[in-house]
Parts: C-alpha cells; sequence; structure tokens
C-alpha cells in the first residue's frame, strides 16, 4: 500500500487523485503516521464499496469482542448464565428509562 502525506493531499490534491486512480487505494499520513485510508470508488461503485468497508468493520469489532470475552474467560460461560447476564442488563436499562422518563413530566 502506498503512503501520502496530508500536506501532499493538500498541496497538489490533483496529483493525489491520479495516484488514487492509479493504486485503487492510498493510506493517508500525518507526521509520518497513519490517519486514514482514501478507497477509489465510483458513482457506480460507491455503495458496494461502502457496504464491504462496514461489513469489514463489523467483522473486526467481532474479533475484538471475542477476544476481550475470550481473555476474561467469558467465552466459558454456559447459555443460561449469559442469558442471566443479559436479562438482568435488560431490566436496568428499562428501569433506567423509565426514571428518566418520569422525571420529564
Amino acid at each position: 500500500m502506498k503512503f501520502v502525506s496530508s500536506r501532499e493531499l493538500r498541496i497538489n490534491p490533483g496529483a493525489v487523485w491520479k495516484r488514487l486512480r492509479q493504486e485503487r487505494d492510498l493510506v493517508i499520513t500525518s507526521n509520518g503516521k497513519p490517519m486514514g485510508v482514501l478507497i477509489f470508488a465510483t458513482e457506480d461503485t460507491l455503495e458496494e464499496v461502502l457496504a464491504t468497508l462496514r461489513q469489514e468493520r463489523a467483522q473486526a469489532a467481532a474479533v475484538r469482542i471475542r477476544s476481550v470475552a475470550a481473555a476474561r474467560g467469558l467465552d466459558k460461560l454456559s447459555d443460561e448464565r449469559l442469558e442471566g447476564i443479559v436479562g438482568e442488563a435488560r431490566r436496568v436499562r428499562r428501569a433506567s428509562r423509565k426514571a428518566v422518563a418520569g422525571g420529564r413530566s
């Protein structure tokens, strides 16, 4: 993957857009550190590109959640215990919402 500084993007955007068409994606850096990614898309491919990015972001979040759960030993909870924890969290949330709604009168 090719890197482009934010300064280069600011000073010479036309050259960056040309590189983007050639490379298909570029990493934007600030002070030498990656800050973002430019991904080539057209009017015809924009929705597909965005859907793919969102799907990958969701998958990466699921992997992180599973890793944290495994590190905390939560991956070994029984289904019954997990349902109990979720049920309690829902009860607390409902009670909190009712309290907030009651205070709005």
